[in-house]
């Protein structure tokens, strides 16, 4: 099967590269903006008639989309978000043979949701912020585009290469740096939310599994189950080795790394599914920003992946941050 793979760059791209490579039923052809991709074109400044030719010419059968900002200004992310792909769309409609589109969405297209419920592919998306707003439209064309299509709607992503903008890049590079200059505290913004955290190679098998497939539409990418943030740093933190505290600059609470295990404070089976499950509940007064986000509640309804793509999480929650620190800390 030729894949024409867009974003190979990216922390979600990087890791579908590799699992696409390896995969000797696949030929993978790369188009981006840097040297190393097969094929140079910015997405967000070349006509659909252009990329049209070089699909002609690549005649692949599957395009996966994971191009995208995830941060900059409201013009950089409508751009890369919605211009982009309505440039994809344009150029798989007018190619001789229509390529399969596999899309890259984002769980921030849903916006606020109820508290303590998984939240399925049917629910009514009310974005909040640029970003989820861009990813939403970028998600709309593709639907309504016409073509064999189908989106990933990706929930919180962890995992080794995650970016030092991002909550647990951010706090990796906070506790290297602490250990490095024998500091007491890291500073981070408040981890009060509930987010399903969903490793990059678990969702790298994902985009595979629904590249040979031939599911459309819209599909939950996600573990199933909602972790506090707060908890998620702790796993972080301990894998650090780290003695100091965590200290959250909205609310001043303090996140000692000694405290108790994730079991110790109602969170259940990190990182596996449990059947049925919908996780805690948020606590009166406790819908604060995370990562910048107005979401206190975020919990994917996963059997849509599971009976179309016959995809479910491999990687444990643990495992996943404790890469995200082994990385840091091996960077040079």
């Amino acid at each position: 099967m030729r894949v024409l793979l867009l974003g190979a760059d990216g922390f979600i791209g990087r890791r579908v590269t590799d699992r696409l490579l390896v995969d000797q039923e696949l030929q993978v052809t790369v188009l981006g903006r840097r040297d190393s991709a097969d094929i140079r074109f910015d997405l967000t400044t070349g006509s659909p008639g252009a990329l049209a030719r070089f699909l002609d010419a690549v005649a692949p059968q599957v395009v996966i989309n994971c191009a995208g900002a995830t941060y900059g200004s409201s013009r950089t992310l409508i751009r890369a978000n919605t211009l982009a792909v309505a440039t994809v769309c344009e150029a798989i409609r007018r190619s001789r043979e229509p390529a399969r589109l596999v899309h890259v969405g984002s769980a921030a297209e849903y916006g606020p949701v109820p508290g303590g419920v998984p939240v399925s592919e049917s629910a009514e998306p009310r974005p909040v912020g640029p970003y989820g707003v861009s990813k939403l439209a970028g998600t709309e064309l593709v639907l309504a585009s016409g073509l064999d299509a189908t989106v990933l709607r990706v929930f919180d992503v962890v995992g080794p290469g995650a970016p030092t903008a991002s909550l647990f890049g951010r706090l990796a590079e906070g506790l290297r740096r602490a250990l490095e200059r024998d500091e007491a505290q890291v500073r981070m913004p408040d981890l009060s939310g509930y987010r399903d955290f969903v490793d990059v190679r678990d969702v790298a098998r994902a985009i595979r599994a629904a590249a040979v497939s031939a599911a459309t539409g819209v599909i939950n990418i996600g573990s199933g189950h909602a972790v506090r943030a707060r908890e998620a740093a702790r796993l972080l933190v301990r894998a650090s080795g780290f003695e100091g505290a965590v200290v959250e600059e909205n609310r001043q609470v303090v996140l000692p790394a000694q405290a108790g295990g994730p079991a110790e404070h109602g969170v259940p089976h990190l990182g596996h599914h449990v059947p049925g499950h919908r996780g805690p509940e948020p606590r009166p007064g406790e819908a604060r920003v995370v990562a910048g986000e107005p979401v206190p509640w975020r919990q994917a309804d996963v059997r849509t992946a599971r009976d179309r793509l016959g995809w479910r999480t491999q990687v444990p929650l643990e495992e996943s941050l404790g890469d995200v620190w082994l990385e840091t800390a091996c960077r040079v």
